[in-house]
């Protein structure tokens, strides 16, 4: 359309005016330039969009799975995030030039545009890195935290005297350490270091020995870092191994921020191994009240007197036993272990208030008990006497029985007549009182 606009306009019939000077060359320019220039709007408008909107999915495709990956922090990390970048990126231009085709660009700008896509996936990324190295004491510290207080299940770990509490320490501080070697430095571009290396065998090892009397002539510095960049730190390094200079534009925490960190780092996780050695020797102490054998054998030898004493009199054994019973009674009674959980002083101050109204109650209990037997013992005799009583009677022979009442019969039948008399007087008296 626009070429035949202009073949019209160039043509003299559609174009020329009788009787007329006009010059339209000026005119068919600046059109031609307005025209150019809305065009040329409107593709920068439509091209800015176009990048808007895959810059846009970049920041989504790459910005938590970054974040996860770096708080994450293991050998596995710059690697993760060199496929996660590299496959994102690859897919967010190849999307990006089959649209960009349309617009007849010329190679060099779809080139640049290119490139700028992947400059901003790269900025992206360093970006989410500074931020995560900015938080990285806090990182660490809580990576100690799950190391330290948990087991190899997962499981929460419970101080009971058994656990190796500097191997357990140690480990965490290596899992820290290891997390702030992944974030000391940018790795997109696959280059090998030994800022790891140099870390642990200055932070955990100690300080790396020199042992180049070169160096000691020289009077050059033998830690890794002392200094304010990892390029001049791999310049010291180097003496002991060989190892690629860290770029200064990817340096995220310096060799003297990483020691001062590491620093701060031992002095705020200090408490909880303090508190994790005072855990152990309490259970320690909870399920230990024996004295240690040392201390036994010195008792007993030198109560040795005393032991034959009580062999020779039986009776102070007796009046032992009695009293061990007494107090395994109260120390049951009092739950003294339960008590001294809080502390001595709380201990004794409870056990104090709790003795004298245990100790009735135990007697309370023995009355209680040896009344109970007493009364049981009483109608236990009783209903023996009532059970030998009618044995005894139901063991009397049958034939004696029947001898008196035969007995009763006869006196019956041979009673004499006076006294025969004499009863029939008194029923007759007995009527008339009654009868009055």
């Amino acid at each position: 359309l626009e070429t035949t606009f202009f073949y019209k306009l160039r043509s003299p019939s559609d174009a020329a005016v009788k009787q007329a000077t006009w010059n339209a060359s000026k005119v068919r320019e600046k059109l031609c330039r307005d025209i150019h220039s809305h065009a040329s709007s409107a593709q920068t408008a439509r091209l800015s969009e176009l990048t808007a909107n895959y810059e846009k999915r970049l920041t989504q495709a790459l910005s938590e799975p970054v974040e996860s990956l770096l708080e994450a922090g293991g050998k596995e990390t710059w690697p993760s995030i060199r496929t996660l970048l590299k496959r994102e990126t690859e897919a967010a231009v190849t999307e990006f030039l089959a649209v960009v085709t349309g617009f007849e660009l010329d190679h060099a700008t779809i080139d640049d545009m290119v490139q700028n896509l992947k400059d901003y996936s790269r900025r992206l990324v360093e970006k989410k890195a500074r931020e995560e190295a900015a938080k990285i004491l806090i990182r660490m510290k809580d990576r100690f935290s799950t190391v330290f207080s948990h087991d190899k299940d997962s499981m929460p770990r419970v101080w009971t005297g058994k656990e190796d509490i500097r191997a357990i320490t140690k480990d965490a501080r290596a899992e820290a350490l290891s997390l702030l070697s992944v974030m000391t430095a940018i790795r997109l571009d696959e280059r090998p270091d030994k800022i790891e290396s140099t870390l642990f065998s200055s932070l955990m090892d100690g300080t790396v020995s020199d042992t180049s009397s070169h160096n000691r002539r020289l009077g050059a510095s033998t830690d890794p870092l002392a200094s304010s960049s990892w390029e001049k730190s791999n310049r010291i390094y180097q003496c002991l191994v060989l190892c690629m200079q860290v770029p200064p534009k990817d340096v995220l925490l310096s060799p003297v921020q990483c020691k001062s960190l590491w620093r701060q780092f031992k002095s705020e996780t200090e408490y909880t191994v303090t508190q994790a050695i005072s855990a152990q020797e309490a259970h320690k102490r909870n399920i230990n009240w024996l004295p240690p054998a040392w201390a036994i054998v010195l008792m007993f030898v030198l109560g040795f007197n005393e032991l034959m004493m009580l062999l020779k009199n039986p009776l102070y054994l007796l009046g032992l036993f009695v009293a061990f019973l007494l107090c395994k009674a109260l120390w049951v009674q009092l739950d003294v272990p339960r008590e001294f959980q809080h502390g001595a002083l709380a201990g004794v101050l409870s056990i104090t208030s709790k003795f004298l109204p245990t100790v009735m109650n135990l007697l309370r209990k023995l009355a209680e008990e040896a009344q109970g037997k007493t009364t049981q013992g009483v109608p236990e005799y009783s209903a023996s006497q009532s059970y030998r009583h009618q044995s005894h009677s139901h063991s009397i022979p049958e034939s004696v029985s029947s001898n008196i009442s035969s007995l009763a019969d006869d006196d019956a039948e041979y009673s004499s007549p006076a006294l025969v008399q004499r009863r029939s007087t008194s029923n007759v008296r007995e009527t008339e009182i009654s009868e009055m």
